[in-house]
């Protein structure tokens, strides 16, 4: 064999191995640094509401749904999806003054007493924590795993089933409670610091 092939060959395997540890240097360390340019829009005010609502408390709720797309007649093994769904996020509960009655506040005659009347508290839309919300695990049949390497996988699905989840449990644990107790207290004490005082009736 002529030695010139092997010392050409040689060198060429050099040149490549070169090339590949020149390649990972500058992608691992990139010593020319990256720049990320935003030519984004400034957002845009569309519209302006009043709030009269008093936000009284708070609730953080966590939930672990396990979702399973079952096919009929076909082995889990060839098609369907089982989804464990890591959600959080919190309830606000508020109350309303904008919905208080003509009877809400009423002044006693002489002026010192004044009747409360308060809204029933309400549970605000749950806002999921996107940042500890996540798929914990998912499994896929055959197909369906064919299906994920050419479709982006839709878990808008996943959300909208945790907020309904949390949302129930909002309504099962005692925030709309302590929401109605805060908004008294707060509403007593400012009405007491006027020099009022404050008889609660219940709605």
């Amino acid at each position: 064999m002529d030695k010139r092939w092997v010392t050409r060959g040689a060198l060429v395997a050099v040149v490549f191995i070169l090339l590949g540890a020149a390649v990972y240097v500058f992608g691992q360390f990139r010593p020319f640094g990256d720049e990320s340019i935003d030519r984004s829009q400034p957002a845009m005010l569309k519209a302006v509401r009043d709030l009269s609502q008093y936000h009284a408390a708070a609730g953080e709720f966590q939930v672990v749904l396990d979702i399973e797309n079952d096919v009929k007649w076909v082995p889990a093994a060839l098609a369907g999806e089982r989804t464990l769904f890591v959600a959080a996020g919190a309830v606000n509960a508020y109350v309303d003054f904008g919905s208080l009655a003509e009877d809400g506040l009423v002044l006693s005659a002489d002026g010192k007493t004044v009747e409360l009347r308060l809204p029933q508290p309400q549970l605000d839309k749950p806002n999921l924590h996107h940042d500890r919300s996540y798929v914990y695990s998912q499994k896929r049949g055959l197909i369906d795993d064919f299906r994920a390497l050419v479709e982006t996988p839709d878990q808008q699905r996943f959300y909208i089933a945790a907020e309904a989840k949390l949302a129930e449990a909002a309504k099962e644990s005692e925030i709309l409670q302590r929401a109605e107790d805060n908004t008294r207290v707060m509403l007593t004490g400012m009405l007491q610091a006027l020099g009022f005082q404050v008889k609660v009736v219940p709605d």
